[in-house]
């Protein structure tokens, strides 16, 4: 299986937020922006797997500035790392005021997602090719997200198995 590189799979998705977006305090609910996010990180996972990706986990998604009705939002998502049968897929979200062309870094995310083939099991994943000094950082800090995750997942297996293993 031939690896593909990063830019085989990134993609960059805009919408302009509208009223039905708004929570009760009049700013874009967390709730759209968090599905525009996983929409987009599952379009990179399905494009290095072409194959049904599905997401495992949201590693971290933190909001940096609020997005307003108005705003046109562009996210842009970047596979960071491929495991086996796994994935992390980075977004980056920013909002532009179109009135005065302010653009803001509102939000980050980090997303693992699971090929999955026809017969609904995980599958092999081709390679990812690194091309960049950026790519080959990306690609550092993924690894090091992914060893914490794993850690973190044999802590909670533990505790589950036996509650005298719970910190």
């Amino acid at each position: 299986m031939d690896g593909k590189r990063v830019r085989e799979s990134s993609v960059v998705m805009s919408q302009l937020m509208s009223p039905q977006d708004a929570n009760i305090a009049g700013n874009v609910h967390g709730g759209v922006i968090m599905k525009l996010i996983d929409t987009a990180a599952g379009v990179v996972a399905i494009r290095h797997a072409r194959s049904n990706s599905v997401t495992a986990s949201i590693d971290r998604l933190d909001f940096h500035h609020p997005v307003f009705i108005g705003d046109f939002l562009t996210l842009l998502a970047t596979l960071n790392f491929v495991g086996t049968t796994s994935m992390e897929v980075g977004v980056r979200v920013e909002a532009e005021n179109l009135i005065t062309g302010e653009r803001r870094h509102t939000a980050s995310a980090y997303l693992t997602y699971v090929a999955l083939g026809g017969n609904g099991r995980p599958m092999p994943l081709p390679s990812l090719i690194l091309e960049t000094e950026e790519e080959m950082r990306r690609n550092r800090e993924a690894k090091a997200r992914r060893e914490t995750r794993l850690t973190e997942k044999k802590k909670e297996k533990a505790c589950q198995l036996k509650a005298e293993n719970c910190p």
